[in-house]
């Protein structure tokens, strides 16, 4: 088998090494003509992932140089740069894996709707990867999980194959826009978490606002059709734990630098890579107006990352709500609601 990875920061490297790892010859596709010449040269990503020699079936290709044709394209650059590399996925009925955690930032869409917008890739068979998946750990060899989902078992499971290996166990699931919106979506709380440690918080209030935050991509997540148990597992749950607790998220670590008192720019420069949350939150607003969810807890993250109010501000905003019983989500496929007297 071959792959054609588009994207060679740290995450789209991660994946290359994996697949070649497991005996895939790779294509490592970047933007910047002089890394990957440097990259080539040194057989390693200084600059995103120091200190990890990359295997010798992985070569390195500028965009002027993608390869024809690929039997597994994998696209892992940032969500608002998605829509400029599906022209150079080619193939008829081309096999995509979406490893971009992220929404088009043009139309809030979710990326497996961006390439069906696209004249290349509307007849992609396409799966979307995701779980707790930091990409230090991951070329480490540090065991972890994802999922592979697509409604077509078929190429989900096809990715599985591609990706699974000792260290990395791929479980399979049909419920696309879950594993999509859950991977998206615990970006933004991940910021949140952030803040909230950044601001000299305890663990008490990071569980109450990851647990809020939870409910609401949940609750979101439903409302565009999506199951329940997406967000309990690997893709859920497992990845947001991940990364709203590791100092290896970018994401994390921009939060932190708001929560103490870092301006956005300065707390991006610092990170020197792109947090999908700062994107993703404005994003999620447009979302839950389309489907007519309300999200406080996302729309207060938003307005702090915009810098519209100030970290306690959002913090006080929340816990100024009306109090009134806790619902939670119960039964998949459904948006019954359980409520506990929590008086």
């Amino acid at each position: 088998m071959n792959a054609t990875v588009l994207g060679a920061g740290s995450w789209g490297t991660a994946l290359a090494i994996l697949l070649a790892r497991n005996g895939i010859e790779v294509a490592l596709v970047g933007r910047d003509e002089d890394e990957m010449r440097s990259m080539a040269a040194s057989r390693e990503n200084v600059r995103y992932l120091p200190g990890f020699a990359i295997p010798q079936n992985v070569r390195y290709c500028a965009l002027s140089e993608v390869p024809e044709q690929a039997e597994l394209w994998v696209v892992a650059v940032p969500a608002g740069a998605v829509r400029a590399m599906l022209p150079h996925v080619r193939g008829e009925a081309a096999l995509v894996a979406l490893a971009s955690k992220g929404i088009d930032p043009t139309q809030a869409l979710l990326m497996h709707e961006l390439l069906a917008t696209h004249p290349t890739t509307k007849s992609a068979r396409v799966a979307a990867l995701s779980g707790p998946n930091l990409a230090v750990e991951i070329v480490r060899g540090i065991p972890t999980a994802a999922v592979a989902a697509s409604p077509d078992l078929d190429v989900a499971d096809r990715v599985r194959a591609a990706f699974s290996g000792p260290t990395f166990r791929v479980y399979v699931s049909r419920d696309l826009v879950g594993v999509e919106l859950a991977g998206a979506l615990k970006n933004v709380l991940a910021i949140a978490a952030g803040v909230s440690d950044g601001l000299g918080f305890g663990d008490n209030s990071k569980g109450a606002l990851l647990a809020r935050g939870l409910y609401e991509m949940t609750k979101l997540g439903l409302a565009m059709g999506a199951k329940l148990e997406t967000f309990m597992g690997i893709a859920g749950v497992g990845d947001l734990f991940a990364t709203a607790n590791s100092r290896l998220s970018r994401n994390y670590r921009v939060g932190y630098a708001l929560g103490q008192g870092q301006s956005l720019h300065n707390a991006l420069d610092e990170v020197g890579q792109v947090a999908e949350g700062v994107a993703t939150s404005e994003c999620v607003g447009v979302l839950a107006r389309r489907h007519g969810v309300e999200m406080p807890v996302f729309e207060a993250i938003e307005l702090v990352i915009r810098g519209r109010i100030r970290p306690l501000e959002g913090v006080s905003r929340l816990m100024e709500r009306l109090p009134k019983e806790e619902a939670i989500l119960v039964g998949p496929e459904s948006h019954l609601e359980h409520r506990l007297d929590v008086s």
